[in-house]
């Protein structure tokens, strides 16, 4: 058989599209990041297509990891059907020796499916980072080990007690699993390729790290935000969710620049930790025989809109972060196509030749890969971005939204209320003027919402519970 490629997977949780200094942001620090964009292509307009329910994580990784839509999971992707194929599990089918180590958010059987082996295993959302509730790996897959919710609002790094494993006291997450990866890449032999799926818990809140990262962020030198709100304008439908929470009301720009400082301290940290797992494949030299994938769940508001969390359509929430380096990746290049986390796993899927189950709905960006040049993907004849001409977003039975290549358009139905959103992407990124009741911009939200119905077509949405209520009281 022909030689195929180890697969490491870097995956975030909570990271923003915009927050990698190479990549534009010159307040951050992000050496290893920063490396594997210059030595890899990074996808510049990368998505979710929104979520579900409040932890919009849940929904995001069961798209990632089963390369369906959001309508096309079971629930919210709290568990994983078997007639849905999942990325590990197909991996594992085609001889690759599969492990996880970190956040798993989508059932203990979904990742008895997906792995042969694995490391300090977090089921769950989020908890503490410095006594992560981790779970040794069981073949089995029983896991009966239960964790408890974490209460809202989340005020200090206190966890309930709870039946586990084993808790890790005194280490931070991303140095936990950044250590289970090293030893992972220290000690393997095997002549199969592995498939090393690394998913860190931070930059989740609580926002804590080593001090030494946080001493790198004077809040006061934090510019707010250019869209910075005391107040978002309207309810959006989740005012009250744990993630709006975190900041007081009204908020105060002091608070948001502390915010951001420790978000910001988080992922220099966690590049830091990166840093080591790239270290150790260079030191094993496996670093040319294997493909490296950055990216995360979902973006973060902080500040942003008057916003904390993640539970809107705006760009800060639904943007993420994309990158791939390895053997067949061109290296230094940008392509600003639209894609969505559904498609890594048909991607990573021909780049190790391996089959693409029929549940798979993602694209494959193997040939946009393979076809940028000087740095850009190439367009289609409309001018439009080559794989899709739009994108489609959601938000429980909230929000729906559509964006193309120069307008956003966000529609909500909140408690028998309609309120309606245009932005010019091209104009105003990010998102401060809204056009909606300019009659210039009529033509363009007829146009826009037939686009949208068309994606509610497409994806099932009137079919899902969501949906129906969505839909229901948002006619046009």
């Amino acid at each position: 058989m022909k030689h195929r490629p180890n697969i490491l997977f870097l995956f975030t949780d909570d990271q923003r599209h915009d927050t990698i200094r190479y990549l534009g942001n010159g307040l951050i620090h992000t050496p290893n990041l920063d490396r594997l964009v210059k030595g890899g292509s990074a996808f510049t307009r990368a998505y979710i297509p929104g979520g579900s329910c409040p932890a919009v994580c849940m929904p995001s990784r069961a798209m990632l990891h089963t390369g369906r839509s959001l309508f096309h999971l079971e629930g919210s992707g709290e568990t994983i059907p078997r007639a849905h194929a999942l990325l590990g599990e197909t991996l594992r089918q085609a001889d690759y020796h599969c492990y996880g180590i970190g956040k798993w958010h989508n059932g203990t059987k979904s990742y008895a499916r997906s792995f042969d082996d694995g490391a300090e295993i977090f089921f769950g959302g989020m908890d503490d980072h410095w006594n992560v509730p981790a779970c040794r790996f069981d073949p089995t897959g029983a896991y009966r080990q239960r964790h408890p919710i974490v209460r809202q609002p989340f005020q200090s790094n206190k966890v309930e007690q709870r039946i586990c494993d084993h808790i890790v006291a005194g280490k931070h997450s991303s140095e936990l699993f950044s250590d289970a990866a090293v030893d992972f890449l220290r000690s393997y032999r095997r002549e199969q390729p592995f498939f090393l799926y690394l998913s860190y818990m931070a930059p989740h809140d609580p926002r804590t790290m080593p001090e030494r990262f946080l001493r790198m962020y004077d809040p006061t030198a934090i510019p707010l935000p250019e869209n910075f709100l005391s107040e978002h304008p309207f309810d959006f439908g989740r005012m009250g969710v744990r993630d709006e929470l975190l900041a007081a009301f009204p908020r105060n720009p002091d608070e948001i620049r502390r915010h951001i400082a420790e978000y910001y301290a988080m992922i220099t940290h966690l590049d830091f930790e990166i840093g080591r797992v790239l270290d150790e494949l260079e030191r094993t030299d496996r670093i040319e025989d294997t493909i490296i994938i950055l990216s995360g769940d979902n973006g973060l508001a902080l500040g942003q809109h008057g916003l904390m969390g993640k539970q809107n359509c705006y760009e800060h929430s639904v943007h993420v972060p994309l990158v791939l380096s390895g053997p067949g990746i061109p290296e230094g290049q940008r392509h600003d196509d639209f894609v969505y986390l559904m498609d890594i796993f048909p991607t990573l899927c021909e780049l190790s030749g391996t089959s693409i189950p029929d549940s798979v709905e993602g694209v494959n960006l193997c040939e946009v890969l393979r076809g940028g040049q000087g740095g850009s993907s190439r367009k289609g004849d409309s001018g439009h971005s080559s794989l899709r001409r739009s994108l489609f977003f959601a938000y429980e039975q909230f929000q729906r939204s559509i964006r193309d290549e120069r307008f956003k358009l966000i529609e909500y139905a909140v408690q028998g209320k309609r309120t309606t959103q245009l932005f010019d992407l091209d104009n105003d990124p990010r998102e401060k003027e809204n056009l909606a009741g300019q009659s210039a911009a009529a033509n363009t939200i007829e146009r826009l919402r037939d686009e949208l119905l068309g994606w509610k077509d497409a994806w099932d949405d009137e079919a899902s519970p969501w949906g129906r209520e969505f839909w229901r009281s948002c006619r046009w």
